[in-house]
């Protein structure tokens, strides 16, 4: 494996700098060239694009292509006993790379890369660490177990080919994890937001200051919170270091990186097509509107993702105004990834997403955990709410969401360390009404 990156950073910004008709026009010559690829080997994409020609005349027709969805992945089409996703191209034989999604709402799906896929993955991750500005003085832990999820070893081998050093701590309690983190001097923090705030948690129960360690930046992912204000003023306030933001799926892949100013994330263009319908209308969003974002890769031809309806909620933005005097062109997510369209509440006629209320709930800083729980009442969606709270005050919580969300929500106390903390996803929602 080469050990520098085959895009310089130069490069990367130049892909910035596009005009929206240039990039369009990259984008599709660069899906051309993924389609005819892979259409001779992919039995899942040829049966899909059976009534559709190739070269498209334009971009217009790429938006006429019909969907990907989850559950078309989970169709299994091999024989080998694992629960391998149906759009792989070649024979098992091919591929080099195993890993599997968290399982999180459903059976874990099996993805599989090529050497060549996982050269993309690495490009991809390029973006995300420009963006953490990390350099090969610097030295990252990797507060995970390194199981078979595709983030922690694509960020670990992204981090050694800048020249990075990488710190594994997988199969460490958390106390261990801290330790690590000040005897190695680390300076970057990879982990999810959740386990960030619970390392700083169990900091402050062992008399340790994590303001005092050398941790300068935490890479955050897996979960809404690093572009979310509350959550990530929380975490650069215990750590006094900088959150930086990212997204991706293991389905999918490393999309999505951090402004310089952290208030939400731009999409990588040169590796992927977004596209934006609105949760209203269902129709192709306008700017800022609440939406769901639909991926399509253009690198990854073993396992390739065309028009996938990823069921994350953004909010985009074309016309952004530069930052830090630097032009971006990509389109960019106020915010970030705000939450999930199938975890959407209607609660008394208000819509209601878990990452708006947990922006709320982290506005308190003497909350220390949470779990909210949706359920049925009749034929109405209803919410509760259970807390950790230092001042043991749960009332403050609930007037402060009934005034910020205009509903009012049952929020109970419960003893401290009853409420599961988690190192992967958060779980904090836990959703009764399927």
């Amino acid at each position: 494996m080469n050990s520098e990156p085959a895009s310089s950073y130069d490069d990367r910004r130049q892909y910035e700098q596009l005009s929206r008709e240039a990039i369009n026009l990259y984008q599709l010559k660069r899906f051309h060239a993924l389609v005819e690829k892979i259409l001779p080997h992919n039995r899942f994409y040829s049966e899909k694009f059976a009534s559709s020609s190739f070269p498209l005349e334009n971009f217009e027709a790429f938006t006429h292509l019909p969907f990907t969805y989850k559950e078309n992945l989970l169709s299994n089409t091999h024989s080998e006993g694992e629960n391998y996703a149906a759009n792989l191209t070649y024979p098992i034989e091919r591929y080099t790379r195993f890993h599997r999604t968290s399982g999180t709402r459903g059976r874990p799906l099996v993805v599989l890369d090529t050497d060549d896929d996982w050269l993309w993955w690495l490009e991809a991750w390029q973006y995300v660490l420009d963006s953490a500005e990390i350099g090969p003085e610097d030295r990252a832990l990797m507060a995970f177990s390194f199981g078979p999820f595709v983030g922690f070893w694509s960020a670990h081998e992204a981090l050694l080919r800048r020249g990075a050093l990488s710190i594994p701590a997988g199969g460490l309690s958390t106390l261990a994890r801290l330790e690590l983190i000040r005897s190695s001097n680390a300076t970057v923090l990879c982990a999810t937001p959740s386990y960030a705030l619970h390392l700083a948690e169990v900091a402050l129960a062992h008399q340790m200051d994590v303001c005092t360690f050398s941790i300068q930046r935490i890479i955050v992912a897996g979960e809404p919170g690093g572009s979310i204000p509350e959550i990530k003023n929380k975490i650069e306030s215990v750590w006094n270091a900088r959150v930086v933001d990212h997204s991706g799926a293991s389905e999918i892949g490393p999309w999505g990186y951090a402004d310089p100013n952290g208030s939400g994330l731009y999409i990588n263009e040169s590796e992927f097509i977004p596209e934006f319908f609105s949760l209203r209308t269902g129709k192709p969003a306008h700017e800022g509107e609440l939406s769901e974002l639909v991926l399509t890769t253009l690198g990854r031809e073993g396992c390739p993702i065309i028009r996938y309806k990823t069921g994350d909620l953004v909010k985009p933005h074309w016309n952004r105004t530069s930052t830090n005097g630097k032009t971006n062109n990509f389109v960019f997510l106020e915010g970030g990834v705000l939450g999930r369209a199938d975890d959407m509440m209607i609660i008394r006629g208000v819509n209601i997403f878990p990452s708006s209320v947990e922006q709320i709930l982290r506005s308190f800083p003497e909350l220390i955990e949470y779990r909210m729980t949706a359920f049925k009442e009749g034929h109405l969606d209803q919410l509760k709410i259970e807390i950790e709270d230092r001042l043991e005050q749960p009332e403050r919580v609930a007037k402060e969401l009934q005034v910020r969300l205009g509903l009012k929500i049952d929020v109970s106390l419960v003893p401290p360390n009853t409420l599961p903390r988690f190192e992967l996803k958060g779980q904090r929602f836990i959703d009764e009404r399927r």
